[in-house]
């Protein structure tokens, strides 16, 4: 019990005399706006690819429905989500590039 207790108040207060040395590099505002920038930017171009992928599965679902209704129906959905979900991420892309720039005029960076 007493190694538990040691090593976990060890664990726990080491750090705190080293503070200084973790925390001694700064970025600033234009390093994190780039960074989550490119996080978007790579996301963005993710959901753009799954539905690309999305629409050609639901445009082959559609060739080959063969006049079966419900594989006619189960086509459309899929071609009509995919361009739900790309419509959404050009949105959320758009207004995440609005957002940066009213940061960036606003912050300064």
């Amino acid at each position: 019990m007493k190694t538990i207790t040691k090593s976990l108040s060890t664990g726990i207060l080491l750090p705190l005399f080293f503070y200084g040395q973790a925390f001694a590099a700064t970025a600033g505002i234009a390093q994190v706006q780039s960074f989550l920038q490119n996080v978007i930017t790579t996301i963005a171009g993710l959901a753009g690819l799954i539905a690309t992928g999305f629409f050609v599965v639901g445009g082959l679902r559609y060739i080959t429905s063969s006049g079966n209704p419900q594989h006619l129906e189960r086509a459309k959905r899929t071609i009509f989500f995919s361009a739900a979900g790309l419509a959404i991420t050009i949105a959320a892309f758009v207004l995440s590039n609005i957002v940066s720039g009213l940061a960036t005029n606003a912050f300064g960076a």
